[in-house]
């Protein structure tokens, strides 16, 4: 097969193992359009009163700009990593993730004491005055994001991305030490990683660089020091979930059961923080 036989015919650059079901032309996640039978391209969808305007594989409309929400999150990491290496230790006590932390005069510190906002701060936080932690997740953010946005749309790879950084922070709230602090993306990115896969998967493409790029990662997460291995564990699981969701629920019912799922992995990232806030009491 040469190339141009699986490269999206609007997008050259992109993989496409899919092909509209009236014209055939190989046809990449954003340019696939739901229609009564299989997927369209958009020209043929234009002209076919069977088909659903502009939507991609998880029912989100066709954006103009699939990278936007993910040079946002990119923005947003790299001006937290700035204002952390200009405010000094003082910010980063102040947003990274601890359980329990002890009295700073009046003022108490710990996830524990009721300072939930650590745990959407600290996915946000790069302390190394190295860029080596930042530039690995931004890599791995502008890698993974867009394709996800494009297929997914900017709500859901927004929600998909926000639910596994929390995912992240609630297991490691459960299971490290309660002052032990934490702090990094790595929870979002293994999220996007493992939606990655589940994409792949729907779209019965080639799983095995995924697959290794995964393993790869989790053999790091597990042999190399002062790494949130709970963090990693906790943004997988949960991305993998609410991709599951996205992209397999049914067609009548899709937007039900992506907010039902949604929900629900909010629901029990809220109760992991409940108990482990009760057991630290």
């Amino acid at each position: 097969m040469n190339d141009q036989a699986v490269r999206c015919y609007r997008h050259p650059d992109r993989e496409a193992g899919v092909r509209c079901a009236r014209c055939e032309r190989a046809i990449c996640p954003e340019c696939m359009v739901n229609a009564s039978v299989g997927f369209q391209c958009p020209e043929c969808a234009s002209g076919d009163s069977g088909a659903t305007a502009a939507r991609t594989i998880s029912g989100a409309v066709h954006e103009a700009d699939p990278r936007l929400v993910t040079k946002v999150l990119l923005g947003i990491n790299v001006a937290l990593w700035i204002a952390v290496m200009a405010g000094g230790k003082g910010l980063t006590d102040a947003l990274e993730l601890i359980g329990q932390g002890s009295y700073t005069g009046e003022t108490l510190e710990g996830v524990a004491e009721g300072q939930w906002y650590r745990l959407v701060t600290a996915m946000f936080m790069h302390d190394s005055p190295a860029p080596t932690h930042l530039a690995f997740n931004m890599i791995s953010l502008w890698v993974l994001g867009p394709p996800l946005e494009a297929a997914l749309g900017r709500t859901r790879y927004l929600a998909l991305y926000l639910l596994s950084g929390l995912g992240g922070s609630a297991l490691t709230y459960l299971l490290a030490a309660p002052n032990q602090p934490s702090l990094g993306a790595s929870g979002a990115i293994f999220g996007l990683l493992g939606a990655t896969a589940v994409l792949l998967r729907r779209l019965k493409y080639d799983m095995r660089p995924v697959i290794a790029l995964l393993v790869l990662n989790l053999i790091f997460t597990f042999t190399w020091a002062n790494i949130a291995w709970e963090a990693h564990v906790g943004g997988l699981v949960a991305g993998t979930v609410v991709a599951y969701a996205m992209v397999h629920a049914p067609r009548g019912k899709r937007l039900l059961v992506q907010r039902l799922t949604c929900a629900g992995v909010l629901a029990a990232i809220v109760a992991v923080v409940v108990v482990r806030t009760l057991q630290l009491a």
